[in-house]
């Protein structure tokens, strides 16, 4: 994968998701308004200091993303449920594939995670006294093998529908695949956009 100048790929992600076309969700001729931004896994912090820079030029603005981290979304999942500190104690010794099978229990998406998502959007509503205008969700690479992309994808799409989501992906996404990390198929999915290929203009 090759690495971009992150600064003017930001620049340019703020112009396109900061337009009233963008959040009124026009020009996407009946299909949900689901973006995928994808970057190289390798510029991961330069990317993460760039998605919260993103969000506060938005707030700025007036405009109300919800920003959800999944891997600070499964914290929280853990710590609900009481079982962080347990996680922690036991992760040293405990077989890969019972940490593995565990984990995916509580962090079940139709079950745990997209409601957990849907309370999140409701809490902002209360807090900001109006709804998002969009969702960003980042963390994807963190939450790896416990979260999977396009499960969250499929299960969101009842969710969040009636506003723009962009999911900003470690990795290669062409329209139909995910490839976690360029390295990795993660799985088809063919219903969301690049934001690479938007035309944000009025």
């Amino acid at each position: 994968m090759k690495l971009e100048n992150v600064t003017q790929k930001f620049e340019k992600l703020y112009s396109q998701v900061s337009m009233t076309k963008f959040l009124e969700k026009k020009g996407l001729s009946g299909e949900i308004p689901f973006f995928i931004c994808a970057y190289n896994p390798v510029q991961e912090t330069e990317v993460t200091k760039e998605i919260q820079r993103l969000h506060s030029r938005l707030k700025q603005e007036g405009i109300n993303a919800l920003n959800v981290n999944l891997y600070d979304l499964m914290i929280r999942l853990l710590e609900k449920r009481n079982l962080l500190q347990k996680v922690m104690q036991t992760e040293v010794t405990m077989d890969k594939s019972k940490l593995f099978n565990s984990l995916q229990n509580v962090l079940d998406p139709e079950r745990h995670l997209i409601p957990e998502i849907e309370l999140m959007i409701q809490e902002d509503a209360d807090q900001n006294g109006l709804p998002s205008q969009m969702v960003m969700i980042s963390g994807v690479g963190a939450v790896f093998p416990y979260i999977r992309s396009h499960t969250i994808l499929n299960n969101l799409q009842n969710a969040i529908k009636d506003r723009p989501m962009l999911l900003f992906f470690p990795g290669i996404y062409d329209g139909h695949q995910l490839n976690l990390f360029g390295k990795m198929k993660d799985d088809n999915y063919y219903r969301a956009f690049n934001i690479e290929h938007y035309n944000s203009e009025e």
